[in-house]
């Protein structure tokens, strides 16, 4: 497709920088509890995928989900207010930052590793039973395509053809684990042959090319082809979460990470490069949302939380 550049897209992960931002603020004051996984570093690939996705398509997300909500459409407003745990979040401020759930949008997300796919497949399963040419997206980490789930579901959906995608955000660590030191292939990528997917290996720091790459994995699932297994490789800046110290990484490299590699500068360079926009519009347009998010993030911090009392309220079906 070889998109250009737009300003579209650097909004896109402006907001999705600002947002992760704002969820970090609420860690020191424990608003947020548990183990916050933020996706700084990885916005590109959330730009990229938003552009193809329709309102029945399904994505299920990982621990690090932030993105891959804003992507799909899942609301500013009730997705902050559920990372911090409040009653007017997506769960009622009981899922919480790693399990927060829409069924209006079809988001959903899982903290266990992995296990996003086999839910992803269910989706494809559903929509080729009923007839629609919805497809589903099973979004995983580089830790996450070497557990059994992911050959189950990769095969399963090769062998019925079923109109699954599968997006490898390969951040080259599984926690503290180096993608080198426990893969037998030298890409991801090149896995998908062996389950008669289509598979390809694309830069998750440019959203262009990540908006050109999911658009054909889609398509082909979404023609009725089979499966596609999209890896997109990016860089985590910060720890795998929050209160992880990162002392696995040199500081050498993280310093690199964040020097060369940062998908809002490259794009900011590629944008003005291309003549769609002068550094002080890019500046104004950060301005404008760091400050709209930081009013979002004061309202989301005056609403009320849960009741203790409720505590174990809509975690099992009622009759009525």
């Amino acid at each position: 497709m070889n998109t250009g550049p737009t300003l579209e897209r650097f909004r896109r992960m402006l907001e999705m920088r600002h947002f992760d931002e704002a969820c970090l603020e609420g860690v020191p004051g424990f608003e947020i509890h548990g183990e916050l996984h933020t996706g700084i570093g990885q916005e590109a690939i959330g730009a990229g995928m938003a552009e193809s996705l329709r309102p029945g398509d399904a994505v299920v997300s990982t621990h690090r989900n932030h993105y891959h909500a804003l992507a799909k459409g899942v609301a500013l407003r009730p997705l902050l207010a559920e990372i911090f745990e409040k009653e007017t979040g997506l769960c009622r401020g009981r899922g919480g930052h790693m399990h927060p759930f829409d069924p209006a949008t079809n988001f959903s997300a899982t903290g266990i590793v992995g296990a996003s796919l086999p839910v992803a497949l269910g989706y494809a399963y559903a929509y080729r039973l009923r007839g629609t040419d919805d497809v589903a997206i099973g979004v995983t980490g580089d830790g996450g395509v070497n557990t059994g789930g992911f050959h189950e579901t990769l095969n399963m959906a090769g062998a019925w053809k079923l109109p699954l995608v599968v997006l490898v955000e390969n951040n080259l660590y599984g926690i503290s684990v180096p993608i080198e030191a426990v893969s037998a292939t030298a890409t991801l990528a090149e896995r998908a042959a062996a389950y008669g997917a289509w598979g390809r290996k694309v830069d998750g720091t440019d959203p262009d090319t990540v908006a050109d790459a999911f658009a054909e994995a889609v398509t082909h699932a979404r023609s009725g082809r089979g499966p596609a297994l999209l890896e997109a490789t990016c860089f985590r800046f910060r720890g795998h979460f929050e209160g992880d110290h990162d002392n696995y990484r040199p500081r050498e490299e993280k310093q690199r990470i964040r020097r060369d590699h940062d998908p809002l500068t490259l794009y900011r360079a590629k944008l003005t490069a291309a003549g769609v926009a002068d550094q002080a519009t890019l500046d104004a347009l950060a301005a404008q949302g760091k400050a709209a998010m930081a009013a979002l993030l004061a309202e989301v911090r005056a609403d009320a939380q849960p009741e203790a009392a409720g505590a174990l309220r809509y975690r099992f079906v009622e009759e009525a």
